[in-house]
């Protein structure tokens, strides 16, 4: 894992995972809508999943109702743990159905083919390598399998946003865990060699420096 991530001091995993718990439910309440139709689209059809870089848990309560459905949540961060446990018991999911990985998006501890769907919201951004996270996803997917994604993109080309963003980029990689703010993901994703992509653009003004995002579904 450490090819992919350096390791954190423990008081830095743990700092870290409780900002992640107790600051981002602003930007969770704004993006509410956008999951819950995206959820929506699978909830019911899919019973192994796999939650990438799946931290505080928050998707849980969109998805975890199934009593038939397995998650498996993967994450550097293996502090990360005991807030996604009570994310899952808090949204109906047994203690049993629910599986903690500490891992990265590069190097996924799962085997080819296996997944059902793979989830991610805001993850690609602090991968180190886009490109090979997503052949990962691709990797453990079943046939027909669906990975479904929320992430925050670059703005415009020549815009303001995009230049205070160019600025800001290495302050942003230092102080949130190696999150950039400039990654043409969607661009990449769609790249990516998917059978199928349906892929949207919205803004969330929660945080202006990231509003930008790009949401949707990719087909195995």
């Amino acid at each position: 894992m450490e090819k992919f991530r350096p390791a954190r001091p423990d008081w830095y995993e743990e700092l870290f995972a409780k900002a992640m718990e107790e600051g981002m439910r602003s930007y969770e309440a704004e993006v509410a809508g956008y999951k819950e139709d995206l959820f929506r689209s699978f909830t019911g059809t899919s019973k192994k999943v796999l939650e990438l870089g799946v931290g505080t848990g928050p998707n849980f309560k969109y998805y975890a109702h199934a009593d038939d459905l397995h998650v498996v949540g993967v994450d550097p961060n293996k502090q990360m743990e005991k807030y996604a446990r009570g994310a899952a018991l808090a949204a109906g999911l047994l203690p049993t159905s629910f599986t903690f990985m500490q891992g990265v998006g590069e190097d996924l501890p799962v085997e080819d083919g296996t997944m059902d769907a793979v989830i991610g919201t805001l993850v690609l951004c602090s991968v180190k390598d886009v490109n090979l996270t997503l052949q990962e996803v691709k990797r453990v997917l079943k046939v027909g399998g669906q990975y479904l994604f929320i992430e925050h993109v670059a703005a415009q080309d020549g815009s303001f946003l995009r230049f205070t963003q160019s600025i800001l980029d290495p302050l942003q990689q230092f102080f949130a865990d190696g999150c950039h703010l400039t990654r043409e993901t969607g661009e990449q994703i769609s790249h990516a060699g998917f059978s199928d992509v349906n892929i949207n653009m919205t803004y969330v003004p929660t945080i202006s420096i990231i509003s930008p995002h790009v949401y949707g579904i990719a087909c195995k």
